[in-house]
């Protein structure tokens, strides 16, 4: 049910942005099947989901979907669980998290063991939430 949600707010996003041609890439082998009608599925919980995603669909004038397992898709893999960590007071509102391309890749060869205790996405986390650089940050 998380993944057709996942689906059915990314829709509602490009619908919301008037694209009109969309490629969805998603993890769930299932999922995709069933939205393209090759599987069917019996549970009357998802049915309403997939319903309401095969409603979506026919609002886009090209619309495909693909299956990358998620050992392939790491990129997506992060992103989610990046979005899992915001928290937003209003539920149906997502933060968009700006994504760029660097001409050249960047590497670290080494990450310095955390001393304050906390996880090594915390600062970030906390950025996020309140928008401001923690103190002892610096620029290299």
């Amino acid at each position: 049910m998380a993944e057709y949600e996942a689906y059915i707010l990314g829709l509602k996003l490009a619908i919301n942005m008037n694209v009109k041609e969309l490629l969805v890439i998603g993890d769930s082998d299932l999922l995709v099947h069933q939205v393209l009608r090759e599987w069917a599925t019996k549970n009357t919980k998802i049915l309403l989901y997939l319903y309401n995603v095969q409603d979506l669909i026919k609002i886009f004038t090209k619309i495909e979907f693909k299956h990358v397992p998620r050992i392939q898709n790491e990129f997506t893999d992060t992103l989610a669980t990046l979005s899992s960590m915001i928290q937003h007071l209003d539920k149906n509102f997502i933060d968009p998290i700006p994504v760029g391309i660097q001409s050249q890749p960047t590497h670290c060869a080494h990450v310095e063991e955390e001393t304050d205790g906390n996880p090594w996405f915390h600062d970030i986390k906390e950025y996020l939430a309140k928008r401001e650089y923690p103190k002892h940050a610096n620029h290299t």
